[in-house]
């Protein structure tokens, strides 16, 4: 599409969406945190997970604008090992969590303690339980009068 206007001649150059999934992996670091994707070049850190998944969005979207594609938000997937999570999200009570899907709480605090790695049916099922928690948790109204 050519438009005339201010004496020169303007061309629009149309961005497309790209479906593709970017896998992030989320670390924590001592000021915050950083990611990098797993299959591309694409690197970023924030000070917090908020501040992380916008700037991923913001890196991912610079890497390929070359190529006139924009990333949108969903097509971000960021990961972070038990360790990792538990050490962020530190109101989840491992035991807790063990017993609310019915796994023993020492080999959940192996799992998060680095000691051991879960298998992948492990893995779903706290990551089930934990999405569970979260599912109560935004449910929740508290009194405040």
């Amino acid at each position: 599409m050519n438009l005339h206007g201010g004496g020169g001649l303007k061309s629009f150059i149309f961005k497309r969406q790209m479906a593709i999934s970017i896998k992030l992996i989320v670390e924590k670091t001592d000021t915050g945190y950083s990611a990098y994707a797993v299959d591309y070049p694409i690197f970023t850190t924030g000070q917090s997970i908020a501040d992380l998944q916008n700037n991923g969005l913001e890196a991912a979207n610079l890497y390929f604008e070359e190529e006139h594609a924009t990333i949108a938000r969903e097509n971000l997937k960021f990961e972070i090992d038990f360790q990792q999570f538990f050490k962020h999200y530190n109101v989840l009570n491992a035991k807790f969590l063990a017993q609310k899907i019915g796994m023993n709480p020492s080999l959940l605090s192996q799992y998060v303690n680095g000691k051991k790695k879960p298998s992948e049916i492990q893995a779903e099922k706290i990551l089930n339980g934990i999405h569970q928690i979260g599912q109560e948790l935004s449910e929740i109204n508290l009194i405040y009068r």
